[in-house]
């Protein structure tokens, strides 16, 4: 039997890419170094991480050592680690790690298309790493740990990715890769200011093998006010059909840089394990989000982290993450 592994389930490490003056944070650098160096310290009072760095010797005098820090040294031309790491499957009782193809998002940048750090990092995972001929973002897709995953069709069915195939055909690599049964597919959801294409970990999150918690607007003059209804809808009929539950999450007010809506979203928290790394973004809705967080997750430390700096790139504290499963060790 074979799936992709939940976050929701046990971790062995997080891994992140910090910030450097050839990426696309060198107009406010050191605001970036410090947002992530608060993530950083955040996960490993509860797990190891793994940090990934141009130059390791500035980035760790950084920290106080930590049994739970590490770094390498690899110089990426960005920090979407969400996007461009391997992702963790359970594969007939071993735990292994598939590496996809990455194209900036459907070949919106020229830069963001680094596809050599993983086979450059994976002589520092203990388990093997298979590479694919396949465009796939960790930020596109949410597994409940059985069975099911959940995209959205906007992104996952983009004629810029995997052009070569028909929907049919990319659903059907989806169910070869990850085992899985079902793919529900959104329709509709998506965010002013993201370049995703609506990626799932903006919208809609499964926290456990029965239950997605995901963004709900009720400003009827929000821009968004339409779409997430619709998408809420969906989710609704989703639901009803696989007997899951729904928990929503508010809509952020309106934040903007440079006079562009940025995409602020509660959906883009961060499971370690007994914690759940919360974003805020200094806006009223803040205090809400972090009690339902708290209400719903009772044996878990709820972290806030503020990523009033990382929306400013148009993606937020899930997106500058990822998660590898129990299993998969660190030969650092």
């Amino acid at each position: 039997m074979r799936h992709l592994i939940a976050e929701f389930e046990e971790q062995s490490f997080t891994q992140i890419i910090f910030p450097h003056a050839d990426t696309d944070w060198i107009e406010y650098l050191d605001e970036a170094e410090k947002t992530f160096i608060e993530i950083i310290k955040a996960i490993i009072k509860y797990q190891k991480c793994l940090v990934v760095c141009a130059d390791k010797a500035y980035v760790s005098k950084k920290f106080i050592p930590n049994k739970n820090l590490y770094f390498v040294e690899y110089k990426t031309d960005d920090t979407w680690a969400r996007d461009c790491s391997a992702l963790s499957i359970y594969d007939n009782g071993k735990t292994s790690l598939l590496n996809f193809t990455f194209n900036a998002w459907g070949e919106k940048f020229e830069a963001c298309k680094d596809n050599g750090m993983n086979n450059n990092l994976a002589k520092h995972y203990s388990q093997k790493m298979q590479n694919l001929d396949f465009i796939l973002e960790g930020g596109a897709l949410e597994s409940n740990g059985e069975n099911i995953l959940l995209t959205t069709s906007s992104c996952m069915l983009d004629k810029n990715r995997n052009t070569e195939l028909t929907p049919i055909q990319i659903t059907q690599h989806l169910n070869n890769y990850f085992g899985a049964t079902d793919i529900l597919y959104l329709n509709h959801g998506y965010l002013a200011g993201d370049d995703t294409d609506s990626h799932i970990d903006t919208l809609a999150r499964f926290i456990s093998k029965d239950t997605i918690m995901y963004i709900r607007c009720d400003d009827k003059n929000d821009v968004h006010y339409k779409e997430l209804k619709l998408m809420e809808d969906e989710l609704q009929v989703f639901a009803k059909e696989y007997k899951l539950n729904l928990i929503h999450l508010p809509m952020s007010d309106a934040l903007y840089f440079d006079g562009e809506r940025l995409p602020a979203t509660y959906a883009n928290f961060l499971f370690v394990n007994g914690a759940i790394l919360v974003p805020t973004y200094g806006v009223k809705q803040d205090k809400e989000a972090l009690n339902i967080f708290t209400k719903i997750f009772k044996n878990k430390d709820i972290i806030e982290i503020n990523c009033e700096t990382l929306i400013k790139q148009h993606g937020s504290l899930h997106c500058v993450t990822m998660n590898f499963a129990s299993g998969i060790n660190l030969l650092v």
